[in-house]
């Protein structure tokens, strides 16, 4: 396994100006790859650059709403602009926009879609071109466990986006497989963002992690390298596949058998 598995690899981070986006574009760049930041907040943007290119990382920052076509086709121009090809697109931005099914809001429902299903289409569309220049080159997508896995109050919107981009992770792979272009994803599970920090305070994200069997909330690294495994010479020969990574938060049937877990490591703990 080679230290630096993506090096020299130019690459697209979508939504990279923080949380799981941004630990994505900082340990690939550590592992040698060029990456282009893009995020809708420039600030943002401009701290996950400053920590790569502190680092001694090699990396560029474009600010752009990912939900629109024509942003889609400027973020793999810009990058191609720059270095010169392109090998790797990470989709990971994603809107949160939700509410109950009865009440649904047009507007919202349009941005969701956009930002988490359609713009797959539209990067994908875009980047395929250069990376059979390149002769292969990997699409990557942060889909979700909620959606494909399990279900979650007033998140229909975003569950269906994350369902879709997962039934065409499928599709692609089978398209593309023949041009050396694998298509994969990763399922977060509960990770500690900022945005997750909105959601809930320390209390409850202590309650929260009581209802994950590894017991802790995860980190934007446990995503980024399953990422970096898809995105390298080692994962070369997997597509049309999604890792799930959620510290086995889908596994139990009800959260009783979580409470029976405390009991038998409390039983094989005594003397």
């Amino acid at each position: 396994m080679s230290a630096r598995r993506l090096e020299g690899k130019v690459t697209i981070v979508t939504g990279a100006g923080q949380g799981i986006g941004a630990g994505i574009a900082e340990i690939f760049a550590y592992q040698g790859a060029k990456v282009m930041i893009a995020t809708r907040t420039r600030a943002n943007g401009e701290e996950t650059l400053a920590r790569i290119s502190d680092a001694g990382g090699d990396a560029a920052l474009t600010a752009i709403d990912i939900g629109s076509k024509e942003a889609c086709r400027r973020v793999i121009d810009e990058t191609v602009a720059k270095w010169g090809r392109l090998n790797i697109v990470v989709h990971n931005a994603a809107s949160f926009l939700g509410g109950p099914v009865e009440t649904y809001s047009e507007d919202d429902l349009e941005t969701v879609l956009s930002v988490n299903l359609k713009a797959c289409f539209r990067l994908s569309a875009a980047a395929i071109p250069h990376l059979r220049a390149q002769g292969g080159g990997r699409l990557l997508f942060t889909s979700s466990v909620t959606g494909p896995r399990v279900a979650m109050p007033g998140t229909s919107y975003y569950a269906a986006s994350k369902g879709g981009m997962n039934a065409f992770i499928r599709t692609a792979a089978i398209e593309l497989a023949r041009d050396g272009i694998t298509v994969n994803g990763v399922e977060p599970g509960y990770i500690r963002t900022k945005a997750m920090e909105l959601l809930a305070d320390e209390e409850g994200l202590a309650r929260m992690a009581k209802y994950i069997p590894i017991g802790s909330l995860g980190e934007p690294a446990d995503i980024a390298w399953p990422m970096v495994y898809l995105a390298s010479d080692e994962g070369k020969y997997v597509t049309g596949q999604t890792i799930c990574v959620d510290g086995g938060s889908t596994l139990p049937e009800s959260p009783v058998f979580l409470e029976e877990l405390e009991g038998i490591k409390s039983v094989s703990g005594s003397n």
